[in-house]
């Protein structure tokens, strides 16, 4: 029985999502309990979200806001080359902040030399807060507030509606917060823009510019990616195919992640929001990392291509009038769907006929084209529509030249011929009448009285002879 509710709560729960297909989101059902308050799970081959919990609850992102600080110098920011003189008054009073145990540092000293891109690396490796309040301070022409402004700007553009920043650090503050939702966006925005993607997935960097007062053994001044499953020397957590992009502990919030995920061709992203710090003994656990490895598993395994709707599939007949032959013809698909689906689901469930049809109009007269268009097929499942595609006319319909001329003969008294036909029959008429009676009245005006000199002599009556 319990068997049984499991598989009826999967159905329930699925969401399936097409490829090449316009298609909303809903829920596949996770194999295994995840410790992260907040996820999200898109397969960024096809963009489609897989898993969703509490994703549009609003959390505390922590330095998952140095994704947005990244993309801002990525955009406003011509030479990544040039070199800044890092002054530690820029980020020395962020020590007075609620929780200054949650601060990293890159070991960047008062009066180093680096240049915009060393800081990038900088920032989204290590989160360094040195690194992320001297890039927002540079991009905001050295005030940092008016980079948050910046920061907001963004965010309103790229319609994260329900995220706010409060500084470029991640640093605990109750006015700064977010949802996966918002971050998954963000983060494939982030992701189009150049150099964000190498930069958020690199394991390890070297400063670009020497930097031997402070630091005599360059070779020592390596910054390493954060994300434990890139690391191939932790047993524990090492994943392959993982990539960045970005961690964020914060005392007050728990673990955050956002990482991605490739194998075989398939390529997904996690965002996971509010892990637990510690366990129930008080000892510091991942479960971020624990929650990814989970998902990742359960998405390679599980998910996969699968053609849903053939493009040689009859799916109607189409009253075709004035046809030679059949008065009808078939429909099919335009082209061949494909769907990124469950394993656990079966696709006899998604419904792909009859009320799923819609004409673009009752009947079409011939002749029709093989591959013209008539309708949309509409594929759904448990009353969610999934997507559409195009209704194309399977093979060409040709036109009866008798069952035509007899339609011709029918309808030309309402055409719109035979009314400027009989328009015009009716103005040249009166036109014709018009002139018959000024070329009567010309002729009438013209005509003179004959004289009386032209007129025939009268012959006097002959007298008769007396007798």
């Amino acid at each position: 029985m319990k068997k049984l509710f499991a598989v009826v709560s999967a159905v329930l729960m699925m969401m399936p999502f097409l490829a090449g297909l316009n298609a909303s989101a809903l829920n596949f059902p996770l194999k295994s309990q995840i410790q992260s308050e907040s996820a999200i799970v898109i397969n960024l081959d096809s963009d489609v979200v897989i898993h969703e919990k509490n994703a549009d609850i609003q959390q505390m992102p922590g330095p998952l806001v140095n994704i947005m600080t990244a993309v801002l110098c990525l955009e406003n920011c011509e030479n990544l080359n040039e070199e800044i003189t890092i002054n530690s008054a820029v980020y020395s009073g962020l020590d007075a902040i609620q929780y200054p145990e949650d601060l990293r540092y890159a070991d960047i000293k008062d009066g180093d030399i680096l240049t915009v891109s060393d800081l990038l690396y900088a920032m989204m490796l290590t989160s360094s807060v040195e690194a992320s309040q001297t890039i927002a301070s540079f991009v905001g022409n050295g005030n940092v507030g008016t980079f948050v402004e910046m920061m907001n700007s963004k965010a309103a553009e790229l319609g994260l509606d329900a995220t706010h920043f409060a500084n470029p650090t991640g640093m605990y503050d109750t006015n700064q917060y977010t949802t996966a939702r918002d971050m998954a966006k963000l983060t494939k925005y982030a992701l189009t823009v150049p150099l964000f993607e190498t930069i958020s997935s690199t394991q390890q960097y070297t400063p670009s510019v020497p930097n031997f007062d402070n630091h005599p053994s360059l070779k020592d001044w390596i910054w390493t990616n954060s994300n434990l499953m890139m690391d191939q020397s932790s047993e524990e957590y090492y994943y392959s195919g993982a990539k960045g992009i970005k961690t964020a502990n914060l005392t007050a919030a728990g673990r955050n992640l956002i990482t991605t995920a490739s194998r075989d061709g398939n390529r997904y992203m996690v965002v996971l929001m509010k892990s637990p710090l510690k366990d129930a003994d008080g000892d510091n656990q991942f479960y971020h990392l624990e929650d990814a490895i989970s998902i990742f598993d359960w998405a390679f395994e599980h998910f996969s291509y699968k053609v849903v709707l053939a493009a040689s599939a009859e799916k109607d007949e189409v009253a075709v009038t004035l046809a030679e032959g059949n008065d009808y013809v078939l429909a099919k698909p335009k082209e061949e769907v494909s769907l990124l689906w469950y394993d656990e689901i079966d696709t006899s469930l998604i419904k792909s006929d009859g009320d799923n049809i819609t004409l673009d109009q009752p009947s079409f007269q011939a002749p029709i084209s093989k591959g013209q268009r008539l309708g949309e097929l509409k594929l759904t499942y448990s009353g969610e529509v999934l997507g559409s595609v195009e209704l194309v006319a399977v093979s060409d319909v040709k036109r009866s030249a008798s069952k035509y001329n007899i339609y011709a003969a029918k309808k030309f008294p309402k055409s719109e011929w035979f009314n400027k036909a009989i328009m015009i029959s009716t103005v040249l008429g009166v036109i014709y009448i018009l002139l018959c009676i000024y070329s009567f009245l010309r002729f009438k005006s013209n005509s003179k009285p004959v004289k009386s000199v032209y007129a025939m002599p009268k012959v006097p009556k002959k007298k008769k002879k007396k007798s």
